[in-house]
């Protein structure tokens, strides 16, 4: 039997459609930890990514520390936390954040940088300060670079919060942790591909909202 007959048959049973364990409470939970980990990793990413690349100042340290900590093994990550913090949704957000930061630092910074210098020039000259600069010519510039790291950010999240399965949290992980552990193929094989399809949803949700923002910094 094929992965996708295994699903299919999983998927068409009333049962997983109902309860705290079921499909959609575990896609909620699935959703919670992706939206709360990219909104951390946001928060700090950006703001840290327009500043160095607007003022230059501590780049190379800045974006080589976020490509160093991408080679950080998530599990580890994620089992040092627990270990220091006990189980429960921190260790995970710890784990997802920081597997979110290095994309979307570094593409904002990039996108910063590759801003045409004579416009930046331009803009001084005509009495703009350095924060109107970056806020009405660099920042409007750079989206399409912020947003691709954005979208690289989401997607790792998305496709990695099934660790929260590891320390008896929820979301779609659950489904493969259980599944594996009661030797339950077609629950695996559910789990699987019920992420899979999270995750290219959530790359063509960032691809739409490139084009339409693409469009709409082009017409201004």
């Amino acid at each position: 039997m094929t992965i996708f007959e295994l699903t299919w048959r999983w998927m068409s049973d009333p049962e997983q459609w109902q309860g705290p364990d079921g499909i959609p409470a575990r896609l909620i939970e699935h959703l919670w930890y992706s939206a709360l980990a990219l909104a951390i990793a946001a928060a700090i990413a950006l703001p840290l990514g327009l500043f160095i690349g607007h003022t230059r100042r501590a780049a190379f340290l800045a974006v080589n520390s976020a490509n160093a900590a991408r080679a950080l093994p998530t599990l580890g990550l994620l089992m040092l936390v627990v270990l220091a913090a006990g189980v429960g949704l921190l260790p995970v957000l710890v784990a997802l954040i920081a597997l979110a930061i290095p994309p979307i630092l570094v593409n904002t910074y990039a996108g910063i940088r590759a801003v045409d210098a004579d416009v930046v020039d331009a803009s001084k000259g005509v009495g703009m300060t350095g924060m109107q600069v970056l806020t009405k010519v660099e920042m409007p510039l750079a989206v399409p670079l912020i947003l691709l790291g954005l979208r690289t950010a989401a997607i790792q999240i998305v496709s990695t919060a099934t660790i929260a399965a590891y320390v008896s949290l929820g979301g779609l992980g659950r489904f493969i942790v259980d599944g594996l552990a009661r030797r339950d193929y077609e629950l695996v094989a559910g789990g699987a591909v019920l992420v899979a399809l999270l995750a290219v949803v959530t790359q063509a949700a960032f691809v739409l909202l490139q084009r339409t923002t693409s469009a709409k910094v082009r017409g201004t």
